[in-house]
């Protein structure tokens, strides 16, 4: 299979960040950006190095030269900018959150399903080798029946309310930038939640601040989630199983170290692979590996997984009473 051709709607950090990162692929070429503008589009085209930039999203997505869309806008244009590579027919990638809400991804979902067209949500983190190897060890049954898991993400965030973290209209909070991490962590492992309770603290601009989640799965194990843009945390995690436990060294969603320990704390297995560059080339592999298999959807990131995470986050908002203004 030739190298696959991206382009990039989007020109802020997550889409350079990705840029840089696809240059450890051989067979990844990004070749043009969409912007809103022609001005960032040339200035982000000229710092990477492509071949295009366009003064529009549907001018990236109409582009014969792009095989693959990856959507790295600000949350609440994800929605309309990867419709709009959907109706190209293009294979899509859309950074997380995958919406902001249920509703949208269930939209983009049927519109891809549809068309028989590749979508996916840009999960980085399950697709790092550590996640993988974890995902190996739980399938083989090296913890015994799982019974809690423990994740967090916290960071310490200047107050600004121009800032997208602090910007309501911008999907701003600590839930669905931070928390979607830990959230889906605790999906690859105990599924979908059958009960949330979520309590949370607002930040001065109204968006979450500090959000905890308690995840009760079949079976009776329970996920615990804490999220925060005011404090930056340990950022491990841990999965405790009836005979042993994973236990992730900080910063556990980057490419990081873990530790398999039995239940008296013998050291069974350690994970430290060295590891080059940031880790979002790993996604970009995941959409080449189901290209080449004629998938339409991944199996390590399936879309129907997406939407339970998507209805948890609509569930665990309800809660805390975290409303945003409408998209369109």
């Amino acid at each position: 299979m030739k190298a696959l051709r991206w382009g990039v709607i989007g020109t802020g950090g997550i889409a350079a960040a990705f840029v840089r990162d696809l240059a450890w692929l051989p067979d990844a070429d990004v070749v043009a950006v969409g912007s809103r503008a022609q001005e960032s589009a040339d200035r982000f085209a000229a710092a990477h190095g492509l071949e295009r930039g366009h003064a529009s999203y549907e001018d990236l997505v109409g582009d014969d030269a792009v095989d693959v869309v990856y959507v790295a806008t600000p949350h609440p244009l994800h929605v309309s900018a990867a419709m709009l590579a959907i109706e190209a027919g293009k294979a899509v990638l859309v950074e997380k959150p995958f919406t902001i809400d249920a509703g949208e991804a269930e939209s983009l979902v049927s519109a891809a399903r549809s068309r028989g067209t590749f979508l996916m949500e840009a999960m980085w983190t399950r697709f790092l080798p550590h996640m993988r190897r974890i995902r190996a060890l739980l399938a083989a049954g090296a913890l015994g029946e799982v019974r809690t898991v423990v994740a967090e993400h916290g960071q310490w965030f200047a107050q600004d309310a121009e800032h997208r973290l602090f910007a309501p209209a911008l999907g701003g909070g600590a839930l669905l930038d931070l928390g979607i991490y830990p959230v889906s962590f605790v999906s690859m492992v105990l599924g979908a939640p059958e009960r949330v309770t979520a309590v949370s603290s607002p930040a001065f601009t109204g968006v979450d601040a500090t959000t905890s989640i308690l995840l009760e799965h079949a079976g009776g194990a329970h996920g615990v989630v804490t999220t925060s843009l005011e404090a930056a945390g340990a950022n491990a995690v841990s999965i405790s199983g009836t005979e042993a436990r994973v236990v992730v060294e900080p910063t556990w969603y980057r490419p990081a170290v873990f530790s398999l320990l039995a239940r008296d704390g013998t050291v069974l297995e350690r994970f430290d692979e060295p590891h080059q560059g940031h880790g979002l080339r790993h996604q970009a592999e995941e959409v080449a590996r189901c290209l080449r298999d004629g998938r339409t959807e991944s199996d390590v990131m399936p879309l129907d997984e997406t939407l339970s995470i998507m209805r948890t986050l609509d569930e665990v908002r309800r809660q805390i009473g975290l409303a945003y203004p409408p998209t369109t």
